[in-house]
């Protein structure tokens, strides 16, 4: 439902709407893309949010991914590292919170998101959507135990979906279990 209820013609740049939906990752200045809506819809169906979690994303790119969470999730922040980026989206929020109020909900950062944000963690989901070869170790740290983390790991032509799920035993160390969602993508 909130794929449904997310426009993604307002987040596609005006110079490929007639590609809205094709399945492609498309365009939107300063070397970056919206992805696929087939590969939004898979990543955030592994991340499975909830209500009353809070989700951190990482790369906020259009905002397109970040609309979607406000569907699913009260508690969404986002971080984008292109200042013109992050400001295009905002004005993109802006325009259309009066239609979509969700999009209040969601919290704004300038910043390189490879550090997270660790006034507001830790977090029950954690989303990359942008490609890096590892994990980074401070996202870990701000993951809730029992959390979930969606990521992309590897060169741009041969990347694999990872899910990172979090859990701390009785003794206090911390266990990661990997599953690949989508290997070379």
């Amino acid at each position: 439902m909130a794929f449904l209820l997310t426009p993604r013609e307002w987040f596609v740049r005006p110079y490929n709407l007639k590609n809205t939906y094709e399945n492609s990752a498309l365009p939107i200045g300063y070397g970056q893309t919206i992805s696929g809506p087939d590969l939004v819809a898979h990543m955030t169906d592994a991340l499975d949010p909830q209500p009353n979690q809070r989700v951190l994303e990482i790369g906020t790119g259009s905002g397109y991914q970040s609309a979607l969470l406000s569907q699913l999730s009260n508690f969404v922040y986002t971080i984008e590292i292109v200042r013109p980026l992050a400001e295009q989206t905002n004005g993109i929020y802006l325009e259309h919170t009066a239609a979509m109020p969700e999009y209040a909900n969601i919290h704004r950062r300038l910043a390189d998101g490879y550090y997270g944000w660790p006034a507001y963690a830790p977090f029950d989901r954690i989303i990359v959507t942008t490609g890096i070869d590892h994990i980074p170790p401070d996202l870990l740290k701000e993951l809730k135990p029992g959390g979930i983390m969606v990521i992309p790991i590897g060169p741009p032509t041969g990347q694999t979906i990872l899910k990172i799920t979090k859990t701390v035993d009785k003794a206090g160390r911390v266990h990661l279990k990997r599953q690949d969602l989508y290997p070379g993508i």
